[in-house]
């Protein structure tokens, strides 16, 4: 093997270790940015930025009465809100395992709560 086809073998390598790495981490990192930094999870981050998408007039005091109902309602399933428990596993068994193609952290396809009901290939 030439040295240039081991620099392309090692290249290829590392990048394949990079990704396996950013799909593990960076979930992790951005669910601690938004508890730490904001009263958010990604389920109250993603509503709020649905419903930004969706203001309907250009007027100020409109605009300002949608900014409220919108931080209202992503509020409710976010840190402290009457649905957080909820927003808590749409982020982490809905868009978490969508980021990594349906894997959780583990990098099964089961959800942890659901691996010891015989039949689904967890063990007791």
């Amino acid at each position: 093997m030439s040295d240039h086809e081991k620099k392309q073998t090692y290249i290829e390598w590392a990048k394949e270790k990079y990704n396996q790495q950013y799909e593990v981490w960076m979930p992790w990192i951005e669910d601690n940015f938004l508890k730490y930094f904001t009263k958010d999870n990604k389920a109250s981050y993603a509503t709020k930025d649905t419903l930004d998408k969706s203001k309907v007039t250009g007027v100020k005091q409109v605009d300002t009465l949608q900014d409220g109902v919108h931080n209202l309602v992503s509020g409710q399933v976010g840190q402290g809100g009457l649905l957080q428990p909820v927003g808590d596993i749409a982020s982490k068994e809905g868009i978490n395992r969508a980021e990594r193609g349906g894997k959780d952290d583990k990098g099964g396809y089961i959800p942890s709560g659901l691996s010891s009901i015989p039949g689904l290939g967890g063990s007791k």
